[in-house]
């Protein structure tokens, strides 16, 4: 039965116009979902999707008043069905953020699975319990990677 639920969540999900769902919908329907429902609903298309509109979003939910002057590249390191990178460069009060990896070396690497990313970005997980429990990986500067919720708007189910 497990799975025909995770089917019909799926195949919902799959409906949705994620461009139309607001941050603060986003958050409630991941709130919704156990770290199994959210790794199971990851996958192929709707995986992309859920990311590359996650990641979109990141310019227009960026802070510059709360970056000031930072300089950084960020890149993150999802792992599940396969593993996508992206990278977010904060500079010059803004974001910009890209798909892959670049020659850059980045100033701190995030490495997370899908479930604990999307609880990450949807306020739904705090990063330090993620960090203490091994959920989240963090290589370079953790001292950057612990401040980085504070440069962007991140939403509240």
């Amino acid at each position: 039965m497990a799975d025909n639920t995770s089917g019909n969540l799926t195949d919902e999900l799959s409906g949705l116009d994620f461009a139309a769902v607001s941050p603060e919908d986003f958050a409630r329907i991941v709130k919704g979902l156990s770290a199994k429902q959210l790794g199971e609903v990851m996958r192929g298309d709707l995986r992309d999707r859920v990311l590359s509109e996650v990641f979109g979003r990141m310019r227009q939910q960026f802070r510059p008043e709360a970056a000031g002057q930072l300089k950084a590249l960020i890149r993150w390191k999802i792992t599940g069905e396969t593993e996508e990178v992206y990278e977010t460069s904060i500079a010059d009060g803004a974001c910009t953020v890209s798909a892959g990896r670049s020659g850059a070396e980045p100033r701190t690497t995030l490495v997370m699975g899908d479930a604990e990313f999307l609880k990450l970005v949807s306020g739904n997980g705090n990063p330090v319990t993620m960090f203490m429990m091994r959920k989240l990986k963090v290589a370079g500067d953790v001292g950057l990677a612990s401040g980085l919720t504070r440069y962007f708007d991140i939403p509240k189910a």
